[in-house]
């Protein structure tokens, strides 16, 4: 059996042990959980049938487990991916990596230094909408990529433990919370932009609410990618893309994936249906789909089954530093 220590028992966490039990399947379990504020950690242990701690830390050191899945905030998830890759635990760690540059750094060193297998939860590669654009650009299905626009847009992220999403210093923003998903998935798409240029819509106190960047790429292909956290409260979560292909286009939008191709009718792609599982969790997600392909891609991979290449530490490193390129070549986090 793989036994889980889950570090952070809110939404995320409450999502990531839905799964383990859904893959319960493939031996794994959640056997440890730790969350500072007793509660959380008490109703997620009584459902996981696990062991309760008041720090991720304590866990870390004492818990008899395989793996640290880390839902924390993320200015906390250095020193516990650290801590657990150097007890030998295999880890997974929740998107972004982290914030400050010399944290990449040390998260880098730690996985070289430990060699721990190491996924991080850029989610939106598990996705079936995004995994099904991923396969059809990499087999030149509909010719050559020629454009495209991803977006993210939501109210603003009042439910987070003590609001720390809206402290810049904790989150890195918009910018590197949310603008993150599609960064990520855009450079799996396609690589690394030869160019970025990027523009922010921003609050009274000068902290970036809004962000657009476009990617060259090449002489004539460009991206365009669109997060924004600052709408209305009533405002529903708005995520998908627009891509043209030389002999398609396909669009994701709330009425689901489309490919209107340049010779014959438009269909909706058969991509199966997305894992769905009871749970009071919440959020902006309607069933467990993507968070259940990552985490059961992860286990596989512990387990032995695959390598974990798909999702890696320095691929979302390179992520929340193209994230941070983009706020720079904007004016900065928070105009002066």
């Amino acid at each position: 059996m793989i036994r889980v220590g889950l570090i952070g028992c809110g939404f995320m966490g409450g999502m990531h042990a839905a799964c383990y039990q859904a893959l319960a399947e493939l031996g794994v379990k959640v056997t440890a959980v730790a969350d500072v504020r007793p509660e959380y950690a008490k109703k997620l242990a009584e459902q996981c049938g696990a062991q309760a701690y008041s720090l991720g830390m304590t866990l870390i050191e004492e818990a008899d487990v395989d793996v640290i899945d880390i839902c924390l905030p993320t200015q906390l998830h250095t020193a516990h991916a650290i801590a657990a890759m150097r007890k030998g635990r295999a880890v997974f760690l929740e998107k972004p990596a982290c914030v400050r540059d010399e944290e990449l750094d040390q998260l880098l060193a730690a996985e070289r230094e430990t060699g721990a297998k190491v996924q991080v939860g850029q989610v939106i590669r598990f996705w079936s909408e995004y995994r099904w654009l991923k396969q059809v650009c990499a087999a030149g299905t509909y010719g050559r990529f020629l454009c495209g626009e991803f977006h993210r847009l939501s109210s603003l992220p009042q439910w987070s433990s003590e609001g720390w999403l809206l402290r810049p210093e904790y989150s890195g923003g918009v910018a590197v919370d949310m603008h993150v998903h599609d960064v990520d998935f855009v450079r799996y798409l396609l690589g690394d932009p030869e160019r970025v240029q990027a523009q922010a819509s921003r609050d009274a106190n000068g902290l970036i609410q809004q962000i657009y960047a476009i990617y060259g790429y090449g002489n004539d292909v460009g991206v365009s990618i669109e997060a924004g956290w600052d709408y209305p409260a009533d405002y529903p979560f708005n995520a998908g893309f627009h891509v043209k292909f030389e002999r398609a286009a396909v669009i994701n939008d709330a009425s689901g994936l489309t490919v209107y191709l340049l010779e014959g009718k438009p269909f909706h792609p058969d991509l199966g249906e997305e894992f769905q599982a009871e749970n009071d969790i919440g959020g902006n997600v309607s069933s467990l789909g993507g968070y259940y392909n990552e985490l059961k891609f992860f286990i596989e991979g512990v387990r032995g089954d695959h390598p974990l290449d798909v999702a890696t530490l320095e691929e979302a490193v390179r992520s929340v530093r193209l994230v941070k390129k983009e706020i720079e070549a904007a004016g900065g986090l928070i105009a002066r």
